[in-house]
């Protein structure tokens, strides 16, 4: 089947994470850090492509409650789209509503100090590992 790579797009960071070969499991990877008003970190996903074989990309949407996309899903669409020219590989997005609520709920529940649970990278990567874990529950129901 081969690994999916899922990635939490952002302005600042982008939240990494990568399932398990036989795609039942994310787990969370160091988040990718941007530079404001550069061109996203393509290489640096390129290069976890190629550690981990990841064979799909899926990138969270940010859909609007009402199920509008704004300006910040345009973003993440021409971001996915460069990144699919360059890695060769299939691109899909998945709705990422209220991922990052999500996962500051999942981070308050581990055994952690308050100031590492607020980290915006820890955030980042536990949206990242929500998104990609949804998706893959997903897949496997279909």
């Amino acid at each position: 089947m081969g690994r999916v790579l899922g990635l939490d797009y952002g302005e600042r960071r982008i939240g990494v994470a990568i399932s398990d070969p036989s795609r039942t499991i994310a787990q969370p990877l160091p988040t990718i850090r941007r530079r404001r008003g550069r061109r996203p970190p393509y290489a640096k996903i390129i290069e976890t492509v190629v550690e981990w074989d990841v064979q799909r990309i899926v990138v969270g949407l940010p859909i609007e409650m009402n199920g509008a996309e704004e300006e910040s899903a345009q973003a993440v669409r021409r971001f996915a789209e460069g990144l699919q020219r360059r890695a060769g590989l299939p691109v899909e997005y998945w709705d990422e509503r209220l991922s990052s609520v999500r996962a500051q709920r999942e981070l308050a529940q581990l055994d952690l100090p308050a100031a590492a649970r607020r980290e915006k990278e820890r955030v980042d990567a536990m949206a990242a590992t929500l998104i990609l874990q949804s998706y893959l529950d997903a897949q496997r129901k279909s």
